[in-house]
């Protein structure tokens, strides 16, 4: 058995960074989905993986660059602007760059 403080010293969060943490995301990288259980059940989050690092993708994410990528299909790459601090006055924006 080992200490509170032991624990804390090794303890790992597990919890997803968010894509506007990145300075530019590639349109190629791969949409993976894992299965997560919280306070409303199971559900389903979408996230890519850059350098061993999950990031979460929004779902208006994915919605407002598809919308881009109707007037601008050869964008390579974009960022996302997040404000808001909580879920439900969060906003994305995404850049094409």
């Amino acid at each position: 058995m080992s200490s509170i403080k032991e624990t804390a010293e090794q303890f790992e969060s597990n919890s997803m960074k968010n894509i506007s943490e990145l300075a530019t995301v590639s349109v190629d990288l791969d949409l993976k989905e894992e299965k997560k259980t919280g306070g409303d059940g199971e559900y389903t989050v979408q996230y890519i993986e850059v350098d061993g690092e999950k990031y979460r993708v929004p779902f208006t994410v994915i919605s407002s660059l598809n919308s881009i990528l109707s007037k601008k299909p050869d964008i390579e790459s974009f960022c996302v602007s997040r404000k808001g601090t909580t879920k439900e006055d969060t906003r994305y924006t995404v850049i094409p760059l």
